[in-house]
């Protein structure tokens, strides 16, 4: 028996932290959805109400946050490191913190299309977003770490998709946009929703730290 797991029997778990956890990833999946609905909105009259939505709960993510925070540093037992839980909700925190950066850059830049790789990389968000959330689901208990590397594995891909299709967007971007305005414009919304996935892949890191910890 390894001493983690040793170590794990011994300690008494405090389980008041997981409803942080899954409270950040909901919100996390909900943020991402509405991101969604945002680059394939239409019209500035259904894009606004959406762009007020991301920042409504960018701004319940940092409560969520910063009640965890408040709770990490009045608490003595924890389920796992103290590090790799203040990765792991920051890290949640950050992606919520860029695809809210995306939307307000979209609103400040009232783009005059929406690039099909704006859509990708929203769905590929949205994606990464379901799987943390899976993943999150089971840290509490570690009964199925092979659905963890499974998700993070995943998250890994998804990243190396994004990684594509932003390479892709930009050079087609470079190649056939003629306003360099709209040029300038389009390349730093689409520098922000890559590093959303890049958020995301840091996430799925931090899972692996504490699989590796803890199994």
């Amino acid at each position: 028996m390894g001493i983690n797991k040793f170590f794990q029997i011994l300690v008494p778990k405090d389980k008041k932290f997981y409803p942080y956890f899954n409270a950040a990833s909901d919100n996390l999946v909900d943020v991402s959805l509405v991101l969604c609905e945002l680059m394939k909105a239409n019209s500035w009259d259904e894009r606004i109400p959406l762009i007020n939505k991301i920042k409504a709960l960018e701004k319940k993510g940092d409560d969520i946050t910063h009640n965890m925070f408040d709770l990490l540093n009045q608490s003595f037992i924890t389920p796992f490191d103290r590090e790799d839980m203040n990765a792991l909700i920051s890290s949640i925190d950050d992606v919520v913190d860029y695809i809210n950066g995306s939307a307000q850059r979209f609103l400040l830049y009232k783009p005059q299309s929406v690039p099909v790789e704006f859509i990708k990389l929203a769905d590929l968000i949205l994606d990464g977003s379901k799987t943390i959330k899976i993943a999150i689901q089971h840290i509490q208990d570690l009964k199925k770490p092979g659905e963890i590397k499974k998700a993070c594995i995943r998250v890994n891909e998804i990243e190396n998709l994004a990684d594509d299709i932003y390479h892709i967007g930009l050079s087609q971007l470079f190649e056939y946009e003629t306003n360099t305005i709209e040029l300038i414009k389009k390349k730093e919304i689409f520098q922000v929703l890559e590093k959303a996935t890049d958020k995301l892949e840091d996430a799925s890191d931090v899972l692996k730290s504490i699989l590796i910890k803890q199994v």
